[in-house]
């Protein structure tokens, strides 16, 4: 993956919804996991020890502030199913003249990438 770009916090992902997200430990542990390797909300659910509702709640918050992608992959009967990827490759906070500033920097695939992926995954 490429080097995203930094892009300060906007409306849609403030400062005490982020942090909030990032306070939960399940959150944190599926942060963990898919940054290593794309993985399912069942294959989730075995590493965290956590029921699959418990780890969709938390993907569902994760995806609003864009800290996991998700995709559809082809399994070898024909069926789809979804995986899921971290988007966060860094976080910095700072206190500047009285208030907080937080910039994230994202993952970012580039076209050639997603579609080399998305073809192997037909095979």
């Amino acid at each position: 993956m490429a080097e995203g770009t930094a892009i300060p916090v906007s409306e849609e992902t403030d400062l005490s919804t982020l942090l909030s997200v990032l306070d939960d430990e399940y959150a944190r542990e599926i942060l963990t996991h898919t940054s290593v390797e794309p993985m399912s909300a069942s294959t989730l659910s075995e590493r965290c020890d956590a029921s699959l509702p418990t780890i969709y709640r938390r993907l569902d918050r994760l995806e609003e502030c864009r800290l996991v992608t998700e995709e559809t992959e082809l399994a070898s009967d024909g069926n789809h199913y979804s995986v899921y990827s971290a988007n966060l490759d860094h976080l910095e906070l700072s206190l500047e003249e009285g208030s907080f500033e937080l910039e994230l920097t994202y993952r970012e695939e580039d076209v050639a990438d997603k579609f080399t992926r998305m073809w192997e995954g037909m095979r």
